[in-house]
C-alpha cells in the first residue's frame, strides 16, 4: 500500500469516526431537551430528535446535499441528487459516502436545535414539515454559500466548523418557531413576569451536556476533513478550553446575580462556549479560546434574560446558546484569528483585530453572519407562518395540560409508577432565573 493510499485510509476512517460522534450528539440534544422540559412532554421531545435525524438523512440524500455541495452557481448547487454522478474521491481523500455521512450529521444538528425552543406546545405533524424543509432547503442553500464554495466563501468569510452555518441557522429558526407558536401555558403571569416551569430531570440534562461536549470532538476536529496532526489536536484543545471557560463564567455570573450557582444555566454556559469556538477553533490560540468561551458564558446569561423579557418562551435556551453565541463566536474570529493559523488553515481570510490586521476580517464575519440571520429568519418565518395557516402550529390548551406524550403519541414517556399524577400538575408561580 502506497503512502497516498495509507493517507486516504486514515482520512476516511478519521472522518467516519468523527461523523459517528456528531451523530451521537443527537442523543445529547435529546437528553438536554427532555431533561429541561416537563416529564409529560419527554417522549415527544425525544421523538422529535429521532425524526430530525431520520428525516434529515433522507432529505439531505435526495436533494439537500446537491443544493449544498453540487456544482452550480454562487447561490445554489444542482448536481449530486441522490449522490449521483459524483467523483471518487469527492473532497480531498474522502469518498462521496464518507463526506455525505459527515455532512448529514451537521444538517441534522441544525434541524434539531429548534425542537427544544418549541417544546411543550407544538403539533408533531407541524414539526415534521419544518424538519423536511430545513433539511432539504434552508440549511443546504445557506451552506452552499459558504462550504459549497459560494459567494460567502469567495468573500473570505471564515466559519471553520459551523458557529454560523450550523448553530446560528438552528438558533434563528428556533427564534422564529418560538415566536410564532407562542409561550407555554403559565410561562408568563398576568403581570407579564416569567414564571418557572422547571425541567423534570437535571441529571438527564447534564448527561446530555457531556454527550454534546464529547460529540464536539467530532464536530470541530472532524471539520479538518482529514487526520492532519497537529491541526486536529490543536482544534480539540481550543474546543475544550472554550467550553470550560464558558461554564465557569456563567456559573460565577449566576452566583453573583442570583445568589446561587444555577445548574441549568451553567450547563448552557458550557454549550455557549462550545458553540462560540466552533467558527474559529482552527484559527485561534488556546489563550484566545479561553477569552471566546468566557465572553460567550457571560453573553448567554444576558441573552436568556433578554428573550424572557420579550416573552419569547425558549425552554432550553436554544436561541441564546446557538443563535446569539453562534453569531458572537463568528464575529470574534474577526478579533482573535491569528495570522499564522489562518495561513496554516489555507482557507483564505486574514488575521483579526487583536493582531493589528484592521477591521477587514471582522467586516467579512459581520457580512456572513448578517446574511445568515436574514436568510434564516426570512425563510423560517415564511415556513412557520404557512404551517400555522395550513395545519396549525400549536396544540390545544387541553392537550398541553394532558402532556404531548399522551396527546400527540398516545402513550406517556414515563409510566405512572414513576411519576404518577405529578406529571400533570400545573406550574408553581415562582420567579424564573434560568431558561427553563
Amino acid at each position: 500500500m502506497s503512502g497516498d493510499e495509507v493517507k486516504a485510509l486514515l482520512d476516511n476512517t478519521f472522518v467516519l469516526v468523527a461523523a459517528v460522534l456528531v451523530i451521537f450528539m443527537q442523543a445529547g440534544f435529546a437528553m438536554v431537551e427532555a431533561g429541561l422540559t416537563r416529564a409529560r412532554d419527554a417522549g415527544n421531545i425525544v421523538m422529535k430528535n429521532l425524526m430530525d435525524f431520520a428525516i434529515g438523512v433522507v432529505m439531505f440524500f435526495l436533494v439537500g446535499f446537491a443544493f449544498m455541495f453540487g456544482t452550480g452557481n454562487d447561490w445554489i448547487g444542482w448536481k449530486g441528487f441522490g449522490l449521483g454522478g459524483l467523483s471518487d474521491p469527492f473532497v480531498f481523500n474522502l469518498s462521496p459516502a464518507t463526506f455525505f455521512i459527515f455532512q448529514v450529521a451537521f444538517a441534522a444538528t441544525a434541524a434539531t436545535i429548534v425542537s427544544g425552543a418549541m417544546a411543550g406546545r407544538t403539533k408533531f405533524k407541524a414539526y415534521v414539515v419544518y424538519s423536511v424543509v430545513i433539511s432539504a432547503v434552508i440549511y443546504p442553500i445557506f451552506g452552499h454559500w459558504m462550504w459549497g464554495g459560494g459567494w460567502l466563501f469567495q468573500k473570505q468569510f471564515l466559519d471553520f466548523a459551523g458557529s454560523t452555518v450550523v448553530h446560528a441557522t438552528g438558533g434563528w429558526a428556533a427564534l422564529m418557531g418560538a415566536l410564532l407558536v407562542g409561550p407555554r401555558l403559565g410561562r408568563y403571569g398576568a403581570d407579564g413576569k416569567p414564571r418557572a416551569l422547571p425541567g423534570h430531570s437535571i441529571p438527564m440534562a447534564m448527561l446530555g451536556v457531556f454527550i454534546l461536549w464529547v460529540g464536539w470532538y467530532g464536530f470541530n476536529p472532524g471539520s479538518q476533513l482529514g487526520a492532519d496532526f497537529p491541526i486536529v489536536a490543536d482544534v480539540a484543545l481550543t474546543t475544550t478550553l472554550a467550553a470550560g471557560a464558558g461554564a465557569i463564567v456563567t456559573m460565577a455570573l449566576m452566583w453573583m446575580t442570583s445568589g446561587k450557582p444555577d445548574i441549568s444555566m451553567t450547563m448552557n454556559g458550557a454549550l455557549a462556549g462550545l458553540v462560540a469556538i466552533t467558527a474559529g477553533c482552527v484559527f485561534v490560540y488556546p489563550w484566545a479560546a479561553l477569552f471566546i468561551g468566557a465572553i460567550a458564558g457571560a453573553v448567554v446569561v444576558g441573552a436568556v434574560r433578554f428573550f424572557d423579557r420579550l416573552k419569547i418562551d425558549d425552554p432550553v435556551g436554544a436561541i441564546s446558546v446557538h443563535g446569539v453565541c453562534g453569531l458572537l463566536g463568528t464575529l470574534l474570529v474577526g478579533v482573535f484569528a491569528a495570522p499564522a493559523l489562518v495561513e496554516r488553515a489555507a482557507l483564505g481570510g486574514s488575521g483579526g483585530l487583536w493582531y493589528g490586521e484592521g477591521f477587514t476580517q471582522l467586516g467579512r464575519q459581520a457580512l456572513g453572519s448578517g446574511a445568515n440571520l436574514v436568510w434564516v429568519m426570512a425563510t423560517a418565518f415564511i415556513l412557520f407562518s404557512v404551517i400555522k395557516k395550513v395545519m396549525g402550529l400549536r396544540v390545544t390548551d387541553e392537550e398541553q395540560l394532558a402532556g404531548l406524550d399522551v396527546a400527540e403519541h398516545g402513550a406517556p414517556g414515563y409510566g405512572e409508577m414513576v411519576f404518577g399524577a405529578a406529571t400533570h400538575t400545573a406550574a408553581a408561580p415562582v420567579p424564573a432565573t434560568t431558561s427553563v
